[in-house]
């Protein structure tokens, strides 16, 4: 296997000469396709380093060596993300439905390659899981725009798809908000420890929701209630009993907020940020929490649940939830999401039953804040250690006894910052682990394996340290020195 991550479904040498990316090499697309145009000059990028010259990008086919010729077949419209290349010596051919599996397969191609050279042969390929996520907390700490498209970019790589930003918590808030300034006004400069936070501006949200849909890779905000809601009770006193606000909050315990229907202010609350938040986003889904609420009576909890989801729904999102909520009662095409393998998984199967598919993110396998091995400086410890290997040998389908693997939309991992302050400590925690589940999340279950993935990782290292993107040394891989 060459080193491609996630693993492709089938992958055949053909054990020819390989293809030389000369100094003719050219990128071929049909004219007047402007999604499949972007994808050419993606992959010329992405080409550039290992090519003799610089990459062209023409229009029309002249069937001669030396051309990269991406094909838009326009069949097969339900695997989007499919896609088949053949390499020989004289020619690369992509093929895909349509823009999206042909950027997975220039994804590929960009692996493929190695000293300027693509190994001849044939790759068909399509994704496993639909949702395919990684969730990054910018509340606990700060993580601004450049780092986060950073992150996009590595998604991008690993042919992740979905963005999940936790945008608010009891620390901060992370989005500006046109009908609650305060939000960010008061509560978006704070963060775990008391040294200043920043936020998204409108402006900074949509140029990354673009910026990320460019690399098809979909944003979807979380805006976490009832619980984890101490900024917004900070900023809004309204919301609370007394009608006063709360202090702000610098710790890293949970469980200790909520806001409540009980209180008139919440109602319009809910109404007009769930709005701003549908109107600011383009895709389809909205996370609305609804996680470790610990204070809230079990009725009073499902009600919540019950009518912010339905307020969500009015906007025209679709709503996902954590695992907690799914004994309300969702509107049709909500999500839920299991993170806490130690609860009870009733409620998950009960909410499939009426139709809701679930997106998997076992905290004991892709929660990559756990710490790597005991001991370590970074990471929490509560849901164990998560290495390699840890994130890696586990099976969606089989994960929760009694689910319809037809109900496992997919999988998400997820990077929570309480102790994660900086750039350099963030990819340390996503890295080698976010491939690791990248491979879960897309490659077919008989054709994973660890040791191969070991034996990929080394090639992958040496791009990290290209683009400076500190990882961590996982055992078991022989990594470049």
């Amino acid at each position: 296997m060459p080193a491609i991550v996630p693993a492709p479904a089938h992958h055949e040498p053909s054990g020819a000469a390989p293809f030389v990316l000369g100094p003719d090499v050219r990128i071929v697309v049909p004219d007047g396709d402007d999604a499949v145009l972007a994808v050419a000059e993606h992959l010329a990028a992405l080409l550039a380093p290992s090519a003799v010259g610089e990459p062209r990008v023409v229009t029309g086919d002249d069937d001669g060596p030396g051309a990269v010729v991406l094909r838009g077949t326009a069949r097969d419209g339900a695997r989007a993300e499919a896609y088949e290349i053949t390499v020989s010596a004289h020619r690369v051919e992509l093929a895909a439905a349509g823009a999206l599996g042909l950027f997975r397969a220039a994804t590929t191609l960009a692996q493929l390659t190695e000293g300027g050279t693509v190994a001849a042969g044939r790759v068909a390929d399509a994704p496993r899981y639909a949702w395919r996520g990684l969730s990054i907390d910018v509340v606990r700490h700060w993580f601004p725009p450049a780092v986060l498209r950073e992150v996009v970019d590595l998604m991008a790589s690993y042919k992740l798809n979905v963005l999940h930003l936790h945008l608010t918590d009891d620390q901060g808030w992370r989005l500006e908000i046109a009908s609650r300034p305060r939000l960010t006004a008061v509560s978006g400069r704070t963060q775990v420890g008391g040294e200043e936070a920043g936020f998204l501006t409108a402006q900074d949200y949509a140029e990354l929701v673009a910026y990320a849909a460019a690399r098809h890779v979909l944003v979807v905000p979380e805006i976490d209630v009832p619980g984890h809601t101490n900024a917004a009770l900070h900023a809004y006193g309204e919301l609370t009993p007394s009608g006063e606000p709360t202090d702000a909050y610098l710790g890293i315990e949970v469980g200790h907020s909520q806001i409540s229907l009980n209180e008139p202010a919440t109602a319009g609350f809910l109404r007009d940020v769930f709005a701003d938040v549908a109107a600011l986003t383009p895709g389809r889904y909205v996370h609305m929490g609804g996680d470790e609420v610990r204070t809230m009576d079990p009725a009073e909890y499902r009600e919540f649940v019950t009518e912010a989801s339905r307020v969500v729904a009015d906007t025209g999102k679709l709503p996902v939830v954590w695992q907690e909520a799914a004994v309300a009662d969702l509107p049709d095409g909500a999500l839920v999401q299991l993170w806490d393998p130690g609860m009870s998984t009733a409620p998950i199967l009960a909410a499939a039953e009426r139709g809701h598919d679930v997106i998997l993110s076992p905290a004991k396998h892709v929660y990559l804040d756990m710490k790597y091995a005991r001991g370590d400086r970074l990471g929490l410890d509560w849901a164990g250690t998560v290495e390699l290997d840890g994130a890696y040998d586990w099976d969606p389908d089989d994960y929760v006894p009694g689910l319809d693997p037809a109900r496992v939309r997919g999988v998400e991992a997820a990077a929570w910052t309480e102790t994660l302050t900086t750039r350099e400590e963030l990819f340390t925690m996503l890295l080698p682990r976010l491939a690791a589940v990248a491979e879960v999340a897309w490659t077919p279950q008989e054709a994973r394996s660890i040791d191969s993935l070991r034996m990929r990782l080394p090639a992958h290292a040496e791009r990290w340290a290209a683009a400076d993107l500190a990882y961590h040394a996982s055992p078991g891989v022989d990594w470049p020195r």
